[in-house]
């Protein structure tokens, strides 16, 4: 009777560490500096992050020989703080992601809850709609917008509104397929409600946990995207405070001048970091598929 004692007591002991869910602290440490640059950058910024000094060029960091406490974190090719132009550049990666996301995220949400609330041949053309945007070359259709509107944040928005909410679309859709067969969307039909409350008032809310992760996730590879983006020319223009822009402005002095392309891209691991290990924590908390497994 012991040894079975034991065993149901270890066997409890295995399910409740199972259960736990690890909380991520790199991660949300790397969030929680990301966003209190975001937040406060006008605050802790030591100086000016468009107002360069000739007379002080390619300074180096303040441990290094020859640098200066007042530039902690050194200057560029032309005098401007390092550190100031990474705490605002912070403040750009976040607007054009979120906005990115906003974007195609609305898009594909809208179409997913129409294809796979109405399912037949509204829920094949859409797919195949789908389908057929996922083929197009998202490097194409930027350099066409590129030429149309110039490289800038508003022509990385429009990019990636257009190229990605097929993804969303397809998650949607297979949820809502799966949470239009509930009981509650039935009474929610017997009831009288209309097609348009039941997507947005009984199926849209039991999705939204689904979306917020799947945002959390994409987040990080949109920040990066945004900074290859940059780097070619494609996104935001001088004298910007771009970490992808920065790369690419310091890369030609790098064999002298390390710190030019070293924390810009210390700052990007950072925020990709943090919003890659805090979307995964989140999709173990919030997703009862993951909570079963």
């Amino acid at each position: 009777m012991s040894t079975e004692k034991n065993l149901t007591k270890k066997s409890q002991n295995l399910s409740k560490k199972k259960l736990r869910v690890r909380i991520p602290y790199l991660g949300l440490s790397c969030l929680a500096v990301f966003f209190f640059m975001v937040v406060f950058a006008d605050v802790i910024s030591p100086h000016d992050p468009y107002e360069g000094d000739l007379a002080n060029t390619t300074i180096p960091p303040a441990w290094q020989e020859g640098g200066t406490s007042t530039y902690l974190l050194g200057t560029d090719m032309l005098g401007r703080d390092v550190l100031s132009r990474l705490i605002h550049g912070s403040r750009i990666s976040l607007l054009i992601s979120v906005g990115c996301i906003t974007f195609y995220g609305t898009i594909g949400v809208i179409l997913g809850l129409i294809s796979g609330f109405f399912g037949g041949k509204t829920d094949m053309s859409i797919m195949r709609l789908a389908d057929f945007w996922t083929s197009l070359p998202g490097i194409i259709v930027l350099f066409m917008l590129a030429a149309v509107y110039g490289p800038s944040a508003k022509t990385i928005i429009i990019t990636f509104g257009i190229m990605g909410w097929p993804n969303y679309a397809r998650i949607v859709r297979g949820e809502c397929l799966s949470l239009k067969e509930r009981d509650f969307v039935r009474l929610a039909r017997v009831a009288g409600c209309s097609n348009l409350l039941i997507m947005f008032s009984h199926i849209f809310p039991n999705i939204v946990n689904t979306i917020i992760i799947l945002a959390t996730i994409e987040i990080g590879g949109i920040i990066v995207y945004i900074a290859i983006l940059s780097f070619i020319g494609l996104g935001t223009q001088p004298p910007s405070c771009d970490w992808g822009l920065m790369l690419a402005e310091g890369r030609q002095y790098i064999t002298y001048a390390w710190w030019l392309v070293t924390f810009p891209g210390i700052a990007i691991v950072i925020a990709v970091l943090g919003f890659n290990l805090t979307g995964d924590w989140l999709r173990e908390l919030l997703d009862p598929k993951q909570k079963l497994r």
